[in-house]
C-alpha cells in the first residue's frame, strides 16, 4: 500500500489563488451609463477633466478611472488640448 503524501500549499500561492476566484463589483463607466444626463467631454470643461488627472497632473488609467476604451481615449484627447490651452497643468506642482 502506497501512502498518500499530502503536499503543503504555500501561504503566496494560497493568496494568490484567492485573488484570482475573488471578483470584486464591475466599473461600468460613467458617460455609457448616463443616457439622459449626456455630459459632452469638452475641454473647455476643466473641472470634469480635474477628476481624471492624479495630484501629480497625469491621466488615470481606465482600469482606475473605470471608462471604457471609447470615452478613455475621448478623455485624453480633450485633457491634452485643455493643457494646450492652458486650463490644466501638465504637471502638478
Amino acid at each position: 500500500m502506497a501512502k498518500k503524501i499530502k503536499l503543503k500549499i504555500s501561504s503566496r500561492v494560497l493568496r494568490k489563488k484567492t485573488r484570482k476566484t475573488s471578483f470584486g463589483a464591475r466599473k461600468h463607466c460613467r458617460f455609457c451609463a448616463s443616457k439622459e444626463n449626456e455630459t459632452n467631454l469638452d475641454f473647455k470643461n476643466a473641472s470634469l477633466l480635474k477628476n481624471f488627472l492624479t495630484e501629480r497632473g497625469k491621466i488615470l488609467p481606465s482600469r482606475i478611472s473605470a471608462n471604457c476604451a471609447k470615452h478613455q481615449r475621448e478623455i485624453t484627447t480633450q485633457i491634452k488640448r485643455s493643457r494646450i490651452m492652458a486650463l490644466l497643468p501638465y504637471s502638478g506642482t
